[in-house]
């Protein structure tokens, strides 16, 4: 397969993880040039990686590029990605498509009129985790879904200290943290068609607590949700409690819990692509939880993978799983979570989504065969 030449948009922090993983790790992409909005740090990341450092304007004038992959701030994305697609390109971009529902549907239907594709993060659904409790469920290991419970943390505080951009639309916590657990929750067990929700801000002023950031030790603005409580319906009707709390004084933890007729799955951190998937069956001979084998290698930090995935779709047809209409889906649910929690009374989404296929090809992407 001829790999598909393509450029990056976006030389922060989390670049560095993609380029890595897109030059190194998976197969399928011919990654050739960054561009950023400061050119010093594309420059800085095209000699870290041996590629050519652009203007976003050239890049996306390059003839030779057929894939443009976002990594910027999400209220940047909108904009961004519509250009690649008025370029002529294919795109896939980090978490979230955009930051409102239209946004994101104007995309779609600009891309289905081109002909073209859109990929989207979190692509954390395709690592080991997510892929074996999906064999799981799809084996009826635990029989009929009938709730499922979610709760997570972080410390909003310190993580919007060091990164700024978390201060942005787009920022809070179900935007940018909420997201991998939706996402993975939609690949398990479909679209959501109903929401009710609390949602809060403990404090709108808070003081930077990062000690290498440069304002460390003051105040700065925060107007981003960092609490949401939430009941959720999917539309097979299982209805379930997703819970974010970003006021809290440790570090990620999570409990991500699928009971059903025949037994309980636990899940871990959406966040990371791996992570043991505990099984207790409704069995009474079998008081204690049991770690199910692993249906794939895809355990540590794959991000990259998506665009890999889709790249393989490009020259070979096909679906690619971390789709448009997924992470659509997903901001749709965000939305409403919020717009419930301003409300105070329960909203349905207006956009669906099919469930995404097992991932059963990721070792045909793997430079590295897994022995």
């Amino acid at each position: 397969m001829k790999a598909v030449k393509t450029g990056v948009i976006g030389s922060g922090s989390i670049s560095g993880i993609y380029l890595k993983n897109m030059m190194n790790k998976f197969s399928g992409l011919d990654v050739v040039a960054c561009s950023a909005k400061h050119i010093e740090n594309a420059e800085k990341r095209a000699a870290e990686y041996g590629i050519r450092a652009m203007s976003t304007d050239e890049l996306l004038k390059n003839e030779d590029i057929e894939l443009i992959v976002v990594l910027t701030p999400a209220p940047t994305h909108f904009d961004l990605i519509k250009q690649a697609l008025l370029a002529g390109k294919h795109v896939y971009t980090e978490k979230t498509l955009a930051t409102e529902v239209w946004q994101a549907q104007e995309l779609l239907a600009l891309a289905k009129d081109l002909g073209l594709r859109i990929g989207v993060a979190p692509e954390t659904f395709l690592g080991s985790a997510v892929q074996t409790a999906k064999k799981a469920l799809d084996d009826k290991r635990i029989g009929d879904i009938t709730s499922f419970h979610i709760v997570a943390n972080r410390d909003i505080t310190y993580l919007a200290s060091k990164y700024t951009f978390l201060r942005m639309p787009g920022g809070g916590i179900c935007y940018d943290y909420g997201v991998y657990y939706l996402t993975a929750l939609v690949s398990l067990l479909g679209p959501i068609t109903r929401v009710y929700a609390q949602v809060g801000n403990h404090s709108c002023m808070r003081k930077n607590i990062a000690p290498d950031s440069a304002e460390f030790g003051q105040e700065y603005v925060y107007e981003n949700e960092s609490q949401v409580n939430a009941v959720l319906t999917t539309a097979s009707g299982v209805t379930g409690t997703f819970a974010l709390n970003g006021d809290s004084a440790m570090w990620d933890q999570a409990y991500f819990t699928l009971h059903g007729t025949g037994g309980i799955l636990q899940l871990g951190d959406m966040n990371t692509f791996g992570g043991d998937i505990r099984y207790l069956p409704d069995d009474l001979k079998k008081e204690h939880w049991e770690t199910l084998k692993s249906v794939s290698a895809l355990s540590d930090n794959c991000r990259g993978i998506g665009s890999a995935q889709m790249a393989r779709c490009i020259r070979m047809g096909g679906e690619h799983l971390a789709s448009a209409e997924m992470a659509c889906h997903v901001l749709d649910i965000i939305e409403q979570i919020i717009r419930s929690g301003e409300s105070g009374q329960p909203c349905e989404t207006v956009t669906t989504c099919e469930k995404p296929a097992a991932f059963s090809e990721w070792q045909s992407l793997l430079k590295s065969p897994v022995m």
